[in-house]
């Protein structure tokens, strides 16, 4: 089944936790939504758990759901921004390279959740979920990553690298215009970052390596709180509106948020380098399927 996409420019957010891109990439993410040629791609890599896996810690629901809950009503709350009428949402598991994923998409939003182990801000992982992260994957230190609620496990490194890569380009399709946006991995301008972040943003350029026509944007991370604020009254009111969602979003699954810490470090915000792509997306190999299927087909 090949992708559908018929947008001029498809922009991808590759997201550790589910409120990052909600944090450190926006508005962008909020002008990507509402820009009628383009169709926006959030990747949430890790379930956000913290070190719970399915549990709930005591509340009426596991963690991680509350905060896709908190992703997906800030995804829905950008599309519908612009008055349109309302749309049914989409949420079916996939199968990229072997692997089911959640996909849910919305308008001209798609959302996917992979799910693997919060890798904790070290990227040692937690006790609970067997110690395992993207970090250690990365390294070497353990040869499988397994999504918490038991839906696929990633043989390797490698093995997740070719799953991003057959989103990647199942969802472009023959899009001309391509857009990545990551954390910055440059450790002079973005130190000290969460290893879950760093992870995101390394496994999505690898898997992106070959699309050279693709521009990418690098975000600075929790390195931001220590920089001026730099958004205009009118972005900062477009990145507070997004990030209250979230929250109302994780609230309504029972689950408390923080909004003083992030407001006063963070919303105010939104530092990236820009690294222009070469070429038109025009290859032959755009919109091939790479073994993306519905599951159970």
């Amino acid at each position: 089944m090949a992708g559908c996409n018929t947008a001029q420019r498809v922009s991808f957010y590759f997201s550790a936790h589910q409120d990052d891109w909600q944090l450190f990439m926006n508005p962008s993410a909020f002008r990507d939504v509402i820009d009628d040629d383009t169709k926006s791609v959030f990747i949430h890599m890790t379930a956000g758990d913290a070190g719970l896996g399915t549990k709930s810690g005591g509340r009426k629901y596991p963690l991680y759901l509350a905060r896709e809950n908190g992703a997906e009503s800030a995804i829905r709350f950008m599309a519908d921004s612009d008055d349109r009428q309302p749309v049914e949402r989409g949420a079916s598991p996939m199968n990229f390279n072997g692997h089911p994923i959640h996909r849910v998409s919305y308008r001209d939003t798609v959302a996917y959740f992979l799910r693997v182990p919060d890798g904790n801000p070290a990227g040692t992982g937690y006790a609970d979920t067997s110690y395992q992260s993207l970090k250690r994957l990365a390294d070497g230190q353990i040869d499988k990553l397994s999504a918490i609620d038991g839906t696929t496990s990633y043989n390797g490194w490698r093995d997740m690298v070719a799953t991003l890569r057959a989103i990647i380009d199942f969802e472009r399709g023959r899009a001309p215009s391509v857009q990545l946006n990551v954390a910055e991995l440059d450790p002079v301008i973005n130190p000290n970052d969460h290893s879950d972040h760093l992870m995101t943003a390394k496994v999505a350029l690898d898997a992106a390596e070959s699309l050279t026509c693709a521009r990418r944007l690098h975000y600075v991370g929790y390195a931001s709180a220590n920089l001026p604020e730099n958004l205009s009254p009118q972005d900062r009111d477009l990145k507070c509106s997004v990030f209250a969602v979230t929250l109302a979003g994780v609230l309504a699954f029972d689950h408390p948020a923080a909004w003083q810490h992030y407001d006063q470090n963070y919303v105010g915000r939104d530092y990236f380098r820009v690294e222009e792509g070469s070429g038109p997306c025009n290859d032959t190999d755009g919109g091939q399927t790479n073994g993306a299927v519905a599951a159970g087909e």
